[in-house]
Formats: C-alpha cells, sequence, structure tokens
C-alpha cells in the first residue's frame, strides 16, 4: 500500500500552516493529553515490572527503524543454523505494564493505536512506557515476547515457539545507516543474514501470490534553512522490505499457531473482485504495460517502477485492489475465509503493541498457545470487542493522515497560485464535480471533466480541470491553494 509517514516536526505556532494543523485536532476529535490515573498506574507498572526468569541478555539483539524513533516494538538476531538459519524476534512486552480492567487498559481500548500527526504523535500509551520501559532501546534490559524460529535453507519455517525473556539490544540502527553498511560490506553478520532471508522471504511471498504495493513513501519534513515544509518522496530501502519480512513471518506464524489452537483474531482481507481485476487489466493495457493475467497480480506488481509516469499511474489504480481489510475474531470454530490475500496467507497483527492496541492480545494468545498454557481471561473474552476497535480507530487515523498530507501540500504552494508546472496524470478525466481523492482537495465549483495530477516539486497530487488521460505528462496551472480547507485545483494548459 502507500504509505505516508507524518514526521512530527511543524511546531511554529504562529503559522498559518502550524494553525491548520492544530485545527485538526479538534475537527478529528483526537484523543487529548493522557488521563492522569492512567500515566500514575503506568508509572506504578514501570516501577513494580519483574524481568522473566529467561535470561537471554547474552543474545546480540539490534533495532532497526527509522533513525528518529523512539517506540522500538521488535529487536532482531539472526544466525546460521547448519544449512538453515535461527531467528530470535523479541517483541515489546506490552501486556507487563497495562492491568486489566484498568484505567491504562480502558484508555488504550478508546484509542486503538498510536497517531502521526505532523504537529506531535499521540500515544497510544504513555511516553513512560512507549518511550522508556516498554521500548526495546539499546543498553536496557527489556522484559519482551521473543519468537525462536527454526528456518530451512529456503528460509521456510521448521518449528516456531513464543515465550517472555529478558533481553538487552546492543545498538539501534536506522534503516539508511543499515543499508549503508550492506551496501559498502561493512556490515554485522546480523545485516548480512537479513538480507539473505529477506531475499529468501521475498522469494517464498511471490511463490504464494502475495503482493505489495511499491509507492514511493512521503514524508513531511522542514526545510533546512527552517523556511517552511516540503514533502519528500522516495521508494523504500531495500533493508525495508527485508526487515518487513521478518514482521511478516511472525505475523503468520501467529496466525497458524492460533488456528492451530481453535482461539484468536486474524487480519484478513478478501482477494481482488472479478469487476475490480477486469477494470485493472484495461487500466494496464491502457498505460502500455498490459496485465495478461498469466501472472499473480501480485507478481506483476513486482515489476513496475514508480518512477516511470505511466507505471506510477498503474499502481496508484492497484489501490483498488487492496480492499475490505479486517478483523476476524475466533474461539472453537476456525473461521472460513482465513486468509489476508495481499500476503497470500493467514496473518495476524502481532508485532508492534506499543503502537497497536491488538498486537497485545495476539501475543499472551499465542505464548499461551506456545506453552500448553491457559489463555488470560482477559485476552479472550476481549476478542468480540476487537474489531470494531480497530476498524473505528483505523478510519481515524487514515481520516488524519488524508488530512495532514492535504494541509502541507496546501502550504507548499500556496503562494503560487497563478504559476505552471510539469505534472503526471495519475487519474483521468471523469466527469463530476466532487472530490478527486475524497480528501477535501476536489470541493471546486468547475461543473467540466477533472481528473488527478501529481507536480513533483514541490511534491504535492491533487484534482486538474481539464481533459485528460491516465499515465501522461502534461502542463498545468495552479488556480488555488487554500491551507484551512485544504483544497487544491489545477487547470489543464493546452
Amino acid at each position: 500500500m502507500s504509505h505516508h509517514r507524518i514526521a512530527p516536526n511543524v511546531d511554529d505556532s504562529s503559522d498559518q500552516l502550524a494553525s491548520a494543523l492544530a485545527a485538526l485536532r479538534t475537527e478529528l476529535e483526537l484523543p487529548g493529553e493522557y488521563p492522569a490515573e492512567a500515566v500514575e498506574e503506568a508509572r506504578e507498572a514501570v516501577e513494580a515490572l519483574e524481568l522473566p526468569a529467561q535470561d537471554l541478555r547474552d543474545i546480540p539483539f539490534v533495532t532497526i527503524d527509522p533513525a528518529t524513533s523512539t517506540d522500538l516494538d521488535q529487536a532482531l538476531f539472526i544466525e546460521r543454523a547448519g544449512d538453515g538459519y535461527k531467528v530470535l524476534y523479541a517483541i515489546a512486552d506490552v501486556p507487563s505494564f497495562v492491568a486489566p480492567g484498568g484505567a491504562l487498559d480502558t484508555e488504550t481500548r478508546q484509542r486503538g493505536q498510536t497517531f502521526y500527526a505532523p504537529d506531535g504523535r499521540i500515544p497510544l500509551h504513555p511516553e513512560v512506557i512507549s518511550e522508556n520501559a516498554g521500548s526495546l532501546l539499546a543498553d536496557q534490559d527489556c522484559s519482551a515476547f521473543v519468537w525462536d524460529f527454526d528456518l530451512d535453507g529456503k528460509a521456510e519455517i521448521l518449528a516456531v515457539t513464543v515465550a517472555r525473556a529478558t533481553v538487552r539490544s546492543r545498538a539501534k540502527l536506522s534503516y539508511k545507516g543499515a543499508q549503508q553498511q550492506i551496501d559498502d560490506g561493512t556490515a554485522p553478520p546480523v545485516l548480512q543474514l537479513l538480507k539473505e532471508v529477506g531475499l529468501k522471504r521475498v522469494e517464498l511471498e511471490r511463490q504464494r501470490g502475495g503482493a505489495s504495493l511499491n509507492m514511493p513513501e512521503q514524508e513531511i519534513v522542514q526545510a533546512t534553512d527552517g523556511g517552511g515544509y516540503r514533502i519528500a518522496a522516495a521508494p523504500s530501502l531495500p533493508v525495508e522490505d527485508w526487515n518487513a519480512q521478518i514482521s511478516l513471518m511472525t505475523g503468520m506464524a501467529a496466525a497458524q499457531m492460533m488456528l492451530d489452537g481453535k482461539v484468536g483474531i486474524l487480519r484478513t482481507m478478501p482477494a481482488p473482485d472479478d469487476r475490480s481485476l477486469l477494470h485493472f487489466k484495461r487500466q494496464t493495457t491502457a498505460l502500455g504495460k498490459p496485465w495478461d493475467g498469466e501472472v499473480s497480480y501480485g507478481e506483476y506488481l513486482r515489476t513496475l517502477d514508480a518512477s516511470d509516469p505511466k507505471q506510477l499511474a498503474i499502481l496508484h489504480s492497484a489501490g483498488t485492489l487492496f480492499r475490505g481489510a479486517g478483523y476476524t475474531p475466533f474461539d472453537g470454530d476456525v473461521p472460513a475465509n482465513v486468509i489476508q490475500a495481499a500476503i497470500g496467507a493467514p496473518y495476524a497483527h502481532t508485532t508492534a503493541p506499543l503502537r497497536r492496541l491488538i498486537d497485545r492480545f495476539v501475543l499472551v494468545i499465542c505464548e499461551a498457545l506456545s506453552n500448553n498454557q491457559d489463555i488470560p481471561a482477559w485476552a479472550r473474552e476481549a476478542l468480540p470487542s476487537l474489531p470494531e476497535i480497530m476498524a473505528s480507530s483505523d478510519q481515524l487515523a487514515g481520516r488524519l493522515e488524508r488530512a495532514a498530507l492535504d494541509t502541507v501540500e496546501a502550504a507548499l504552494v500556496a503562494n503560487h497560485i497563478g504559476q505552471e508546472f510539469e505534472a503526471v496524470v495519475i487519474s483521468g478525466s471523469k466527469p463530476s464535480n466532487g472530490a478527486a481523492r475524497g480528501n477535501g482537495n476536489g470541493n471546486g465549483n468547475g461543473n467540466g471533466p477533472f481528473g488527478v495530477v501529481q507536480i513533483a516539486d514541490p511534491a504535492v497530487t491533487a484534482r486538474c480541470d481539464g481533459e485528460m488521460e491516465s499515465g501522461t505528462k502534461v502542463r498545468v496551472r495552479l488556480l488555488k491553494a487554500d491551507i484551512a480547507s485544504r483544497e487544491i485545483r489545477f487547470q489543464l494548459l493546452p
């Protein structure tokens, strides 16, 4: 899917943009300050924490995250084991800090997840947990759920267990730094093996028909001179994909563990319907890189290059194939539909408990199943309520992401009314005066045909009035850019 990393660094209260971003919190009714009772409960839990008896502090775990991240959910260790691999994946032990039925538990269920806005992160847990005692920070003794994988030479899972243990990360690595070490040959063994295992897991994904959209990642960043903001767009680094493959492997293992135990909650998504696939095929043909259906759509998507305008338009169109994701709880009877179609296998969220509510429940269920113990009643009883909580939270996070990006995009071009730009047509014309993106950028009063275009500098995507064809390069003029309403409108030039 497309990813927009909203960096929390917009902090000038006198600026119109900052005011508009701050207004989003009220408009979207985002969570406010953490309740004092819940914060105090979190502090008491941190002080009372007893580290697990199983001691894995001799294992040289490392974390790999964006450079500025401090809420570190996962730590990794890989070594060779005969013809295969041993992978240890430590996940933050959030359940140890959250008393069932307490003020903290109640507040986290209301939030559902951490919300990321340019003017600051709204955490799922108080910072004493998410940024400190619960985070797998380097050189800190931590409690963690450690997934222990035995993999064969193809990186297929031979055996897997999960149990609580005390761990100590050796280093906090950034994606950029890790990629640099891999590329220049100075990477430690764990990163060399991450590349090796990651590439093999990518091949297994290809074989099972998994799919992903390699969209350029967009990040809101401050200009180096401090004079405003820009949206940086760049493809994700290979090491991010390899690292994600370990997380996907863990999520698939968790799903299978719960299916075998006949209790748990899956992240599911239906396969695209025939109508969506037919429409997508027609789009690929029109844009000059036809998909014939002989290979899976996932394998086809891997061949696309987002730097090519027509192929970028295809990637945008492919978003219609990734719909209907939800959560499927079960207890006693295995559901009929258990597949997450984009992954091509049963899957569960379990590797980000600091930032996502549902992972806390999946972790304790899997630990109990893996060790033939009774599942805690609080986790089992919560299963029916979790889909609604997460759906509501996901919808709010999506609205925030779209609104924040639209606000910043409007600010980027607000001083360029009347200016002409080179653009790529992302979506061809349609005869309507409704919103092109469904996010505020289509509230103009034009009655003629319009499409959606993307300009490169600054990186902005918005409605454009006129007849145009997907994937073509055009020249446009900026008609309107209003920060408060998040409305941007271009006009196609002859």
